[in-house]
């Protein structure tokens, strides 16, 4: 079994005890790599060294856009710097928008994006896009900015089918999370509305925990929930859907295989 958790968040706190376990788990379920993403330098520098302690785990830095204010003017210098020495580190992430919290505007996560696509475009690094309640001002800037390709993945998606078909023909991955175990999702069409060679597996742990471990941390191990999940909705295997999207992921992040 080839199975992949493309998103989670190793160093933080929730699993300050216990991180040989996780990583363990995730194992023994069959899950062969796990991509961990910084939100701000610091935080990258600790993804990179837990990368490099875990074989089967990969690194990815950035700085999100609810983090903006905790980074310093020359961070993203530094986080490029990392980036083009490291080989380890796979893609520039997490960053985007972030409409939900209120706390930093709009206007100060743009700059901040743009530059990190440009980080990444400069290294031929894949980005991984966060957006939280902010789809028509992402898809706004990549009109505007005339982004016809992006190389990345935009993840734990909650965006309309028109949304999917917007990142999907500009060359995105799109991946989902645990939500889509909970009983109130209701947005099968859109999951459908993605090919499975698009797809991506992730967990986004230590959030949205699958069913049925929901109200519990998530962990790189549970990613096979979401995963059965999307063999139900697409109506077709288990084996198929991890095979599909071990492929994508290789593709995407061109890690070791």
């Amino acid at each position: 079994m080839y199975v992949t958790d493309t998103h989670t968040h190793l160093h933080f706190d929730q699993y300050e005890t216990d991180l040989d376990q996780v990583v363990q788990r995730a194992r023994d379920q069959g899950v062969v790599k796990i991509l961990s993403l910084g939100t701000d330098y610091s935080s990258s520098l600790q993804t990179l060294e837990i990368a490099k302690r875990f074989e089967p785990v990969y690194a990815a830095v950035g700085i999100h856009p609810t983090d903006i204010f905790k980074s310093q003017a020359d961070d993203i210098s530094h986080l490029k710097a990392l980036a083009q020495k490291e080989t380890k580190i796979v893609a520039i992430g997490e960053i985007g928008f972030d409409l939900h919290w209120k706390e930093v505007p709009l206007e100060k996560q743009i700059p901040v994006f743009e530059q990190m696509l440009n980080v990444a475009a400069e290294l031929d690094l894949p980005v991984v896009i966060h957006n939280r309640n902010a789809h028509r001002e992402m898809r706004e800037f990549f009109e505007q900015h005339q982004i016809k390709q992006v190389s990345g993945v935009m993840h734990s998606f909650s965006g309309t089918k028109e949304d999917a078909r917007f990142y999907l023909d500009r060359g995105l991955y799109i991946s989902f999370t645990g939500v889509i175990t909970f009983k109130n999702f209701n947005s099968l069409e859109v999951v459908r509305a993605v090919p499975i060679d698009r797809l991506l597996l992730e967990t986004d742990s230590p959030f949205l925990t699958p069913v049925p471990h929901r109200g519990k941390r998530n962990e790189p191990a549970f990613v096979e929930f979401v995963a059965r999940r999307l063999a139900e909705i697409y109506e077709i295997s288990f084996q198929e859907v991890t095979h599909s999207t071990f492929r994508n992921a290789n593709r995407l992040f061109r890690w070791n295989t």
